[in-house]
């Protein structure tokens, strides 16, 4: 298949790239507009791939987009492109609008035109669509709520996850009105290494390097459950090869621990590997851990019920939090740069 992959720099598109190059006998065209999360570092080395393409194009700009589906005979479009950061959201939500459901329409009506073309060779039945959304859709699933089914009514709490829901509910707009063959995935939170800086893992090892304080939002229990970016990978693929058009999938760990139990458990790591992994470091990283104010809005648990992958797409995530957790600490502690202080940082940055 010709598979186009929206936002290929960015953490996950990068990690979903690889895997097509490396795993399958697909070719592969990356559409990413470069903003601040998406680097051309993290496809530096598929860059010269015999069955990959780049091209700097913002999906918003259907005509660009519409020319490289007819250029590349596209079979599959993987929609990972979108601004994520909560955060970032509710300070403005204006990229997210732009990017998250405008940049869809323009990126759903390209490919409307494109299997409209006299010359595409993929017919509406055979083409698919992959939309990769998020478990913030379905809201807060307080302490005594089931985890999320893909039945489950959206309720978006903040900017971003409304913004993704809007997006779904495109894509759904799109398969009934125009035949376009769609199925959603929903993630939980990802991690592993190489993820852009503001997100709470490489925040938190990078701040504790730097001897900076880690704020906590609130109380600092709100619950995550957390999925590595490679089980998410092979989850997205799995979707699109043998998932059913018309139906969404949940793509989550079963491992859900709060806020604060993640940055104690990054502090004691990263004390080990400091001191070399034979004892614990003469003073702990955990002293630099300060509760500030809670975000905006802020949704108390997050959970997903992944039984219908593991049965429909003979899915199910492999990697543990713990031994994934180690790995990118390490990862992100080895390659440490200083961080630069920012407004946003400073008011901490958890999923």
């Amino acid at each position: 298949m010709n598979i186009l992959v929206t936002g290929g720099c960015g953490f996950i598109g990068s990690r979903m790239i690889r895997y097509l190059l490396d795993q399958t006998p697909h070719s592969v065209v990356n559409v990413d507009s470069l903003t601040y999360a998406g680097s051309m570092e993290n496809i530096k080395s598929v860059q010269s791939h015999a069955r990959y393409s780049f091209y700097h194009v913002n999906i918003c700009e259907e005509e660009a987009v519409l020319a490289i589906l007819n250029r590349h005979r596209i079979d599959c479009v993987m929609h990972l492109a979108a601004e994520t950061h909560v955060d970032r959201s509710i300070i403005s939500s204006d990229p997210f609008i732009q990017s998250n459901v405008v940049g869809t329409q323009r990126l759903l009506e390209a490919a409307r035109r494109y299997l409209d073309l006299p010359e595409t060779t993929v017919t509406k039945s055979q083409f698919r669509w992959l939309q990769v959304s998020t478990d913030e859709v379905f809201g807060d699933r307080g302490a005594n709520s089931l985890p999320s089914l893909e039945t489950d009514p959206y309720m978006p709490s903040s900017p971003y996850s409304a913004s993704k829901a809007s997006a779904d509910h495109l894509v759904r707009a799109y398969e009934r009105t125009h035949g376009i063959q769609a199925v959603i995935t929903y993630a939980t939170n990802n991690f592993g290494p190489s993820q852009h800086p503001e997100k709470l893992i490489p925040l938190t090892v990078q701040r504790a390097m730097s001897g900076q304080i880690i704020p906590i939002y609130g109380s600092g229990e709100q619950v995550r459950e957390w999925i590595h970016v490679d089980d998410h990978v092979e989850g997205l693929y799995a979707a699109l090869t043998a998932g059913i058009p018309g139906q969404s999938y949940n793509l989550g760990s079963g491992e859900r621990v709060t806020n604060l139990e993640i940055v104690k458990t990054i502090c004691q790591v990263l004390d080990q590997w400091r001191a070399g992994w034979s004892c614990q470091a003469e003073s702990s990283t955990r002293g630099l851990i300060r509760h500030v104010p809670d975000r905006l809005g802020h949704d108390t648990r997050y959970a997903l019920n992944s039984s219908k992958a593991a049965a429909a797409l003979d899915w199910h995530a492999s990697r543990s939090l713990s031994a994934g957790l180690r790995e990118t600490i390490v990862e992100i502690a080895n390659n440490y740069r200083p961080l630069e202080s920012t407004k946003l940082r400073s008011e901490g940055a958890q999923g």
